[in-house]
């Protein structure tokens, strides 16, 4: 099975690093940097051992990995999806299945546009947590998805493909009816938005923080219950676009919670999100928000915006959302505004 990487992140790394070690799996890497690669990738497991992966092609160059490609998987933020689809589709092969390791972020939305009759998949949520320890050397796998769930479209092997993908990451796989159960996420988009807003709502230019805050170890109960009177919103604007009833859990349900405090103790308890600190620049008179993490350009820009707009569209009250989604929205206008 021949799989192209496309993207150099954290999800990129780890996702090349792990399949690479498996047998089965030629992985080649289509990225911006090629020069920054070794011909390996040493993995680290959330047991503490470590994998090697044997890469294949590292290049900038689509027309010599994607036309043997049986998978590409786009691992790239949101603002660089529709790019990269563009740069692909004349090297696709008609049978290769182009994938999203994260469809939160618009990747459906803008396949149905660039490549409408090509077969593609996308997860709901991401298959493990990853972190870049050396660029194009190693990476850590913070931890797995108990179970993952795929949308798949245009694919006559759809049970085949399924079935591959379980094999690709060691995790069970099920199938979802639509690309709005993927597209549409109660997850980042919602998660850390919430905790943003929370964090920062009355932040203005010359305001400066003593310390960098862990961003999920000091989560608070305010942002718990801002959280969960989005996700009701959202919830109600799934029921609106028919989207089956529980395909998108409540956040309280999938984090076994039952109000604002307990959801609280269990977001700051995950393993995997230990040590994460919040997006932050440190000035000399302290620290600052930073405006242009991935935090606040693709959960915002992204995430969130898709969920706005369809919202908006429905005539869904969404209150919690609006209000959220505006401050972002400002909050990045004004930072611009400073640097220009």
């Amino acid at each position: 099975m021949n799989v192209c990487i496309c993207g150099g992140g954290n999800l990129g790394h780890v996702t090349a690093g792990y399949l690479s070690s498996k047998e089965g799996f030629d992985v080649n890497i289509l990225t911006r940097h090629p020069e920054r690669w070794s011909g390996s990738l040493e993995i680290t497991l959330p047991d503490g051992k470590s994998v090697i992966g044997k890469l294949g092609k590292v290049t900038s160059d689509p027309a010599s990995v994607i036309p043997q490609a049986d998978i590409a998987i786009i691992c790239l933020p949101g603002m660089y999806i529709r790019h990269e689809l563009e740069t692909i589709k004349p090297y696709l092969n008609k049978e290769t299945s182009v994938g999203a390791i994260v469809s939160s972020t618009g990747f459906f939305f803008q396949a149905h546009d660039i490549i409408p009759q090509q077969p593609v998949f996308g997860f709901q949520r991401v298959p493990f947590i990853s972190r870049i320890t050396e660029y194009g050397h190693k990476a850590n796998l913070l931890g797995f998805k108990d179970s993952l769930k795929v949308v798949i479209e245009n694919n006559k092997e759809v049970e085949h493909l399924r079935s591959t993908l379980e094999q690709m990451f060691d995790t069970p796989v099920s199938l979802l009816d639509n690309f709005y159960e993927v597209s549409l996420s109660n997850s980042n988009p919602l998660l850390h938005t919430a905790r943003l807003y929370t964090m920062w709502k009355d932040y203005k230019p010359g305001t400066f923080y003593p310390r960098q805050t862990f961003f999920y170890e000091e989560w608070t109960v305010e942002a718990a219950q801002l959280y969960i009177d989005m996700d009701n919103e959202f919830q109600h604007l799934l029921r609106k676009l028919g989207v089956k009833k529980g395909s998108i859990p409540p956040v309280l349900e999938y984090y076994e919670s039952h109000d604002a405090e307990s959801l609280c103790r269990k977001i700051q308890s995950i393993t995997a999100f230990k040590g994460i600190k919040s997006p932050m620049i440190q000035a000399p008179e302290g620290w600052i928000p930073d405006i242009n993490s991935r935090y606040f350009t693709e959960d915002f820009g992204y995430g969130l915006k898709f969920i706005y707009d369809l919202a908006s569209k429905n005539g869904i009250e969404s209150p919690c959302i609006n209000k959220v989604y505006s401050w972002g929205n400002a909050i990045q206008a004004l930072a611009n505004g400073k640097s220009n």
